[in-house]
């Protein structure tokens, strides 16, 4: 088995490389310019490509004679959105062919168009089991009384938002929710719920119902805790199972030092969480 690495932006993808690397992997990394960490390029041969060079990628990938592959990392939505004179023919009749321009749906089909040319999408879960969040609490900081109702309120709307392919992550203060990832992504979803809400927001993330382990599954980072120190945010709930936590040692340490609970959650539609 060959493994092809296409990288987007975050420490996710350093992930993986490292533990493909541990592991004895026969890995190459095909990388974005301007996007990916070029730190990546310790962990194995990498090529650097232009975002929406797609036929690049896939020549390069049967010269390499890639069997499988991995997407792992962000690629800001708006990009594929609003910057299309970018994209290379292949990329433009690509997207051009999806029925809408969801995440979902340009993501199933950049896998479905990899598959067409003989490369096997793989599942990343068994080289990043350990950076999943588990149930409860994840850090020091106990979920204070006042806040559960808000943890039990937002996690489930997040899970629908998910679902609907809006974004992974709903912000709420005493019930009603304050702001709701769009486009421009979970961080500056958090500040615009600070200046929206105040002190005392809760963030909530959530993976889509059946989630797809093989792309988009959710990440929260030390990013994630600079956007929530920016407003004010008290606790951050995700879904456990289904969320990547990079740098744990150090996220928690953070999470500590700004006395923001962090806690993983398994969602049940019709039970409490808490």
């Amino acid at each position: 088995m060959k493994i092809g690495l296409i990288a987007g932006k975050s420490d996710l993808p350093i992930e993986f490389a490292k533990s493909a690397k541990a592991q004895s992997k026969d890995l190459t990394i095909f990388a974005l310019k301007s996007i990916t960490d070029k730190q990546i390029e310790k962990y194995a041969k990498t090529y650097w490509i232009n975002f929406g060079e797609a036929q690049k990628l896939i020549d390069l990938m049967h010269e390499e004679k890639i069997t499988h592959f991995v997407m792992l990392g962000k690629i800001e939505h708006y990009l594929l959105i609003f910057s299309f004179f970018k994209l290379d023919k292949r990329a433009k009749e690509f997207l051009s062919n999806l029925k809408d321009k969801k995440a979902k749906t340009i993501l199933e089909g950049v896998i479905k168009e990899l598959e067409k040319e003989g490369f096997k999408a793989l599942d990343p879960t068994p080289y990043l089991k350990s950076l999943l969040v588990e149930k409860g609490l994840v850090n020091n900081v106990p979920l204070q009384e006042k806040y559960k109702k808000d943890v039990e309120f937002g996690i489930k709307i997040a899970k629908q938002i998910a679902q609907l392919d809006i974004g992974q992550t709903v912000v709420v203060k005493d019930q009603i929710v304050i702001a709701v990832e769009g486009i421009e992504g979970t961080d500056k979803c958090i500040e615009r719920a600070g200046k929206l809400g105040g002190e005392g927001i809760v963030v909530c993330k959530s993976a889509r119902k059946n989630q797809d382990m093989r792309y988009d599954v959710p990440v929260i980072g030390e990013k994630t805790l600079e956007s929530m120190k920016k407003a004010k945010a008290k606790v951050l709930a995700v879904e456990a199972g289904k969320t990547y936590l990079i740098n744990k040692e150090g996220f928690i340490k953070k999470a500590d030092k700004l006395g923001i609970s962090v806690i993983g959650i398994n969602i049940k539609e019709d039970e409490s969480v808490i």
